[in-house]
């Protein structure tokens, strides 16, 4: 089976009808792919972080907070995916390519992994690079809240130029320009960059705003950013 990761952006988590329009998407695809869903921490993460910071803690603590999120958002989704995803998220990448490795019947082979924030120091884009380079998955895909990668944030600024086609190593040099903190809102953060660049895995960078463009990306129709 061919193996994705896809990491899901915070616009995914706002509703339970949001999450429930993506689940579908991604039931679909977990028939005819080996599916393995990185988390990201949403709003209410950035709301938590900021509260963090106002009384005083450090950027370690803000991560942790995050990530804390990021496995709340998880369990959303786990809850929407119902019978076609393993029943607990996973918190470390081996754990996650052995329960994947020990399945036997065909049922559980196409069931869906997920995972949410690992570590401080960076996002879970960084994480869902770095587990699609553990389990040799065959794409990548990014799902954020914008159609691609600029050159500047778009919502900020409108004349921001957009990328179709990227190599890893001008992502890199463009997301190295972004400040890391916690509860960062950059496209990819540069710790995905890197691992993109030294993994080699295609990687598409796409809008989430109608979860049918997972769908056409996987088959190979998108409007984004392909990383080559």
């Amino acid at each position: 089976m061919v193996k994705v990761v896809i990491s899901l952006g915070s616009i995914f988590f706002e509703d339970a009808e949001s999450i429930k329009k993506v689940a579908e998407v991604l039931k679909k695809l977990a028939k005819s792919y080996n599916l393995y869903i990185v988390t990201g921490g949403g709003e209410t993460a950035r709301e938590c972080i900021k509260i963090a910071r106002d009384l005083g803690a450090n950027e370690t603590t803000c991560d942790y907070i995050g990530i804390a999120l990021t496995r709340v958002n998880a369990k959303l989704l786990i809850s929407a995916l119902k019978d076609a995803v393993y029943p607990e998220p996973f918190s470390d990448y081996k754990e996650v390519a052995e329960a994947k490795a020990m399945v036997k019947g065909e049922e559980e082979k196409g069931k869906i992994a997920v995972m949410g924030g690992v570590s401080p120091g960076y996002t879970t884009d960084a994480v869902a690079a770095i587990l699609a380079e553990y389990v040799n998955a065959n794409l990548f895909i990014d799902v954020t809240s914008v159609d691609g990668v600029y050159d500047a944030d778009p919502r900020i600024y409108p004349d921001a130029r957009k990328y179709d086609k990227l190599t890893a190593k001008e992502l890199v040099a463009i997301t190295t320009k972004e400040e890391l903190k916690a509860g960062s809102r950059i496209v990819i953060d540069p710790v995905a960059a890197k691992i993109i660049e030294r993994s080699g895995i295609k990687t598409l960078v796409i809008d989430g705003s109608n979860p049918r463009n997972i769908l056409d990306a996987v088959h190979g129709e998108h409007r984004g950013t392909e990383i080559t």
